[in-house]
């Protein structure tokens, strides 16, 4: 926490990612966030647009601050999305809003900032380890793209979000048979990157892959039709593509965790994993989180969660604006 900011209410809270934009209403300090609505990214022009229509439905007045996470990197005023077409000038918004105070952050920055407030309640473990307070923490998630994010803990104790765009690291593999997909997502996209693979599309190139690996007819499957395959195992195909979607993000993230020397944990969010539900526990993701060679016990001792609670980066975004 870099100091507290004068609190400005009513506020608009949203999360904004490649697919949706999730946006909620806080009337006052303290209160909890209503009206939680969903929209298609797809059916609005810009960001301004689907801010007022969030507003006119709801028959809000002009918040006194807005502030959300958006899906790519928030590198100066000029915002542009990485899997949506939108781009706008934040002073130039805020402009337009008419609002006296707009914070605009990357959205898995925005979900680490929510995570001092979960309770056990809103976790779920996978696989052992316990936290080390004060130590950094990290937090990343499969969705439209691969969110990734880190918390170091400042001298006052507070800890502070650090955004990156990890979801863009180059893609390793640990066996013959990763080997041979990734080699099948280089010759497509140029750069295997992790986002390739761990991600909704990335379920679908995976299972792509391997059709095009064994020579198997090739369906046009969505990333939903992928899962609820795999979790029917009506196609073995995506059987192996889920299995392979789970064991890559698993060595994600234990690369991330010994990268920040994450010995406060590793949080997992993002849409696609909560709904993976049991089957994700039973996945290769701990095994591969922890198979790093010389440091398999420094990761065997560090905890992993999956992120249940409903809508946390809202929660991070309203925080955003008191720091």
């Amino acid at each position: 926490m870099l100091g507290a900011l004068e609190p400005l209410f009513p506020r608009l809270v949203g999360d904004v990612g490649g697919t949706n934009a999730r946006w909620a209403w806080q009337a006052a300090p303290g209160a909890a966030l209503t009206h939680v609505a969903t929209y298609p990214c797809a059916d609005y022009a810009s960001m301004a647009a689907v801010i007022q229509h969030y507003l006119a439905e709801h028959q809000h007045p002009t918040p006194a601050a807005v502030s959300f996470g958006i899906a790519t990197a928030v590198t100066g005023d000029e915002v542009r999305m990485t899997n949506h077409h939108w781009a706008f000038s934040t002073t130039a918004l805020q402009a337009e809003l008419g609002v006296k105070r707009l914070v605009v952050l990357n959205d898995f920055a925005a979900l680490a900032a929510s995570l001092d407030v979960l309770g056990p309640q809103d976790r779920r473990a996978v696989g052992g380890g316990q936290p080390v307070l004060g130590q950094p923490i990290g937090v990343l998630g499969p969705g439209t793209g691969l969110g990734v994010a880190g918390l170091v803990c400042g001298r006052d104790g507070h800890y502070v979000p650090v955004a990156g765009e990890g979801g863009h690291v180059t893609l390793a593999a640990t066996d013959d048979r990763e080997a041979a997909v990734l080699a099948v997502l280089r010759q497509r996209f140029g750069h295997a990157s992790a986002e390739r693979a761990v991600c909704g599309q990335g379920l679908v190139n995976l299972y792509e892959a391997l059709c095009q690996l064994d020579g198997a007819p090739t369906l046009r499957l969505s990333p939903a039709d992928v899962t609820e395959a795999a979790q029917l195992r009506s196609n073995p195909t995506c059987v192996e593509a889920v299995h392979l979607f789970c064991s890559f993000l698993g060595n994600v993230a234990g690369n991330l965790a010994l990268t920040l020397g994450a010995r406060g944990g590793i949080y997992v969010g993002g849409g696609i994993v909560p709904r993976l539900g049991d089957a994700f526990e039973a996945s290769a993701f701990r095994e591969r989180f922890e198979q790093k060679g010389r440091f398999t016990d420094y990761l065997r001792q560090i905890p992993t969660w999956v992120i249940t609670a409903n809508n946390p980066a809202l929660i991070g975004a309203g925080h955003s604006l008191d720091d």
